[in-house]
């Protein structure tokens, strides 16, 4: 059986703390739908590159994990992002700045 899924708005603002609490500034750059919108993460390393992460089903464990869709300059991501938000009016983006990549998307109760 599927595991319950919270609400967009709730796991974005846990999200948001749990990068506060490890010091890794992170922006709203797009607010979606508070209950069912889809969240795509930003990392940017401040060196002109990024990272963006999204949630996809694993059919075969039932399972959403991260997975890194793409790398490459951050106006590529950013890019990618517009296209995505053109599609898809309920999509949250949040933008973190890490110049190591760390976007604790692995850590316990982000998975």
């Amino acid at each position: 059986m599927p595991e319950a899924r919270l609400a967009a708005g709730i796991w974005v603002s846990a999200y948001l703390r749990r990068l506060q609490l490890a010091d890794i500034p992170a922006y709203v750059l797009r607010h979606g739908d508070d209950t069912a919108g889809a969240v795509m993460v930003k990392c940017a390393t401040l060196d002109g590159r990024a990272s963006l992460w999204v949630r996809e089903w694993d059919f075969e464990t039932d399972e959403r994990p991260w997975i890194n869709l793409s790398g490459g300059a951050e106006r590529e991501i950013d890019a990618e992002i517009a296209r995505h938000s053109g599609r898809d009016p309920d999509l949250w983006v949040i933008e973190i700045e890490s110049r190591d990549g760390a976007t604790l998307l692995d850590q316990p109760g982000l998975v």
